[in-house]
């Protein structure tokens, strides 16, 4: 079976259903008790963006590690944490997308602050021990994205490959890129890491040091908005060998945090609201907030401005996008003197990625960068949150979501004082070599297939 968005002219796609992919939680002494099955990891049709099924693009090794992260596994590390065997326990940290909260605001009539207290008050009557937000590893992601765009420009007319730039945070896209496209479009995607890796380097770096834990005894957690960020979790560049770790153990999606909700009759509503931990000290978070882009974490609002500052020394207050052939696809211009010198791109979902792709190989692409997400809609329209019982698109639910997340303040990454002070303290110099290899990755084709770019999408 062919998958729907695959360019690949065979592609044996696994027919997913509810009685071979299903994964359950076992009854434990903490009064978890199965009621019903847990989410089928696919249950509902597949695309190209939740693709963690085909022959072609995934090994069975892979597929096997990818199902094993699910609610059974973190029950597993909790219950393991309740034995005498002290040699087994390990500090639990869990570490949520800002696009997660929305959902979660949205599903119980919450403000997106107090569905993130409540969310951690809920994680931490499981028995988990740090609960983070995020935001701040999409900071260094988009500060690193920033500096390493303003430096293609610069060398755009020495390097074939400097432009265009593609973002790199979004997994279903990069995974699609390596495993069906060519080196001529990989060799274009930014280095940064995704904000869940740099939450990874964070968590198992910089909090283990402050800590003094060694990264095995850290079993961390991500819930995020889709389920690419499984497979994102599983990378080789993500691993370190000397402490046989993963930066990232494990990744749930925000619907499937619901359903262990649902399984121990527990509403959100009903928590008591806890306040987010932080990677500081013994400090709380303060209040949730945001990056500019209205449902992701805005690569392209962030890069556009700081680009325009930076190489043109033009001060861009507001952004205006201009929708082409659908509101998936827009661009965004910045003009001086009459000429067009920044144009940049916002391409979500596959069809439009598609085209984008067609028109770089037949050189007939003009933009400097493009913020490429699979979902169609951006992060907030993951899969893994905004889907029906019968896999739809709960259109109610996510414009309820797009509300309460445009209500968040927005947070430059450049005023957070936190980040300053750990690129000197950790990561010795915003130039330093640390910087490359805790904040960066290489991007490549794993396996050049042909790929039939005259598919009808």
């Amino acid at each position: 079976m062919k998958c729907e968005n695959c360019t690949k002219k065979e592609c044996s796609k696994k027919q997913k259903n509810d009685d071979t992919q299903s994964t359950s939680v076992e009854p434990s002494n903490d009064g978890f008790e199965e009621k019903n099955e847990f989410y089928t990891l696919a249950n509902a049709k597949i695309l190209l963006s939740d693709c963690l099924a085909c022959d072609n693009c995934m090994t069975s090794e892979e597929g096997a590690r990818v199902f094993q992260q699910n609610q059974k596994e973190l029950f597993h590390i909790l219950n393991l944490n309740k034995k005498c065997d002290t040699s087994k326990h390990k500090v639990v940290a869990v570490s949520i997308c800002p696009q997660s909260l929305p959902y979660f605001a949205a599903k119980f009539n919450l403000s997106v602050n107090d569905a993130a207290k409540r969310l951690c008050g809920f994680l931490k009557s499981l028995g988990v021990h740090y609960v983070f937000d995020t935001n701040i590893a999409a900071d260094f992601s988009i500060l690193e994205s920033q500096r390493e765009f303003v430096q293609r420009y610069q060398r755009r007319n020495q390097e074939e490959h400097a432009l265009p730039m593609f973002a790199s945070a979004c997994p279903g896209w990069i995974r699609y890129a390596e495993r069906v496209l060519t080196n001529l479009v990989t060799s274009h995607i930014c280095t940064a890491k995704s904000p869940q890796q740099i939450m990874g380097s964070l968590v198992k770096g910089y909090f283990a040091r402050q800590h003094n834990l060694s990264p095995d005894k850290i079993f961390h957690v991500i819930v995020a908005p889709c389920y690419d960020k499984k497979l994102e979790a599983l990378r080789e560049d993500f691993y370190t060998a000397l402490y046989n770790s993963q930066e990232v153990d494990c990744v749930l999606t925000s619907g499937e945090i619901v359903q262990i909700m649902e399984q121990k009759n527990m509403s959100l509503k009903d928590v008591t609201a806890v306040a987010v931990d932080s990677l500081f000290d013994e400090k709380k978070e303060g209040d949730i907030v945001r990056h500019e882009g209205k449902r992701s974490d805005g690569y392209l609002e962030h890069i556009f401005k700081h680009a325009a500052k930076e190489l043109f020394g033009m001060d861009v207050k507001e952004i205006t996008y201009k929708a082409l052939k659908n509101k998936d696809f827009q661009e965004v211009t910045l003009e001086k003197d009459g000429e067009t010198v920044l144009r940049f791109a916002a391409a979500y979902g596959f069809r439009n990625i598609q085209n984008m792709v067609l028109k770089l190989k037949k050189g007939k692409f003009f933009y400097h960068f493009v913020e490429v997400l699979a979902c169609p809609g951006g992060c907030l329209n993951g899969k893994g949150q905004t889907q029906t019982e019968d896999g739809k698109p709960d259109k109610a639910l996510l414009n309820q979501m797009e509300e309460v997340y445009a209500a968040v303040p927005v947070r430059l990454p450049e005023t957070n004082t936190h980040i300053q002070r750990m690129y000197q303290d950790w990561l010795e110099g915003v130039d330093s070599k640390k910087v490359q290899e805790t904040l960066h990755t290489k991007y490549s084709t794993v396996n050049e297939t042909a790929s039939n770019l005259d598919i009808k999408w």
